[in-house]
């Protein structure tokens, strides 16, 4: 078989199965315009006036619909209304995060910043509560930091540098 037959049938079948990937992965998503193979719908996007775009296919497939930024899709919720029923009447389902692997990697999933779910909720109560009970809101936490700082410098000045 010639070298360039086989290299244009390679081609169409990663085509195609990239075609395939992503319309599979399309029925729980909302609708939104088609992208293209790898980079998406980056070229129907004004890069100096994203919200105009935005805007614009708001106008043609509704105020929640789906861009694929490069092979990744992103869900855009467009206008006041959307936004609203999203975070009030529905504000469990959206009160997760984004996942980004190399902090997770960092902090196994800790953090009061780049946790999720449970772990994220009794993080933060453990933070609420120990800060309340140095005092937070109140004037006495300054003063109880400068004490601590006064430790921590006197604990380093006896390492002597070592």
């Amino acid at each position: 078989m010639d070298p360039a037959v086989a290299l244009v049938l390679c081609l169409s079948c990663l085509l195609l199965l990239s075609l395939w990937r992503q319309s599979s992965g399309r029925g729980k998503l909302p609708p939104g315009p088609t992208p293209l193979p790898i980079i998406g719908n980056i070229l129907q996007l004004d890069i100096k006036d994203i919200s105009k775009s935005l805007t614009n296919l708001s106008k043609a497939y509704g105020p929640v619909f789906t861009v694929y930024l490069g092979m990744m899709p992103a869900v855009v919720l467009h206008g006041y209304e959307a936004v609203k029923e999203a975070l009030i009447d529905h504000g469990e389902e959206f009160s997760g995060r984004g996942s980004f692997p190399l902090v997770e990697r960092a902090n196994r999933g800790y953090g009061v910043v780049f946790s999720n779910g449970n772990r994220w909720k009794e993080i933060r109560r453990f933070s609420l509560m120990t800060l309340r009970n140095f005092g937070m809101g109140k004037r006495s936490i300054e003063e109880r930091v400068q004490e601590e700082a006064c430790c921590l410098v006197e604990e380093l000045r006896k390492t002597k540098g070592e």
